[in-house]
């Protein structure tokens, strides 16, 4: 599975829709929703800045690594 984008469970624990988060985040809705749906790719590490700014938390409590299954 490799990383693991846990934003949903931060943005749960802090009470912040998408909406509020991708604004003060200022980052669009649908790049904000294929980071929590963990789709994304890549994420700048400026935006995971914002990101842990906006939800007073760390790197960690939003990454996660998890070993394939298959490995």
């Amino acid at each position: 599975m490799g990383i693991v984008i846990n934003l949903d469970v931060m943005m749960a624990r802090r009470k912040k829709g998408l909406k509020e988060l991708a604004a003060e985040v200022d980052i669009t809705m649908a790049n904000l929703s294929i980071l929590k749906n963990n789709k994304a790719k890549a994420i700048r590490f400026s935006t995971l800045e914002a990101i842990c700014k906006a939800l007073d938390c760390q790197p960690g409590d939003i990454l996660s690594y998890e070993e394939d299954q298959d490995e």
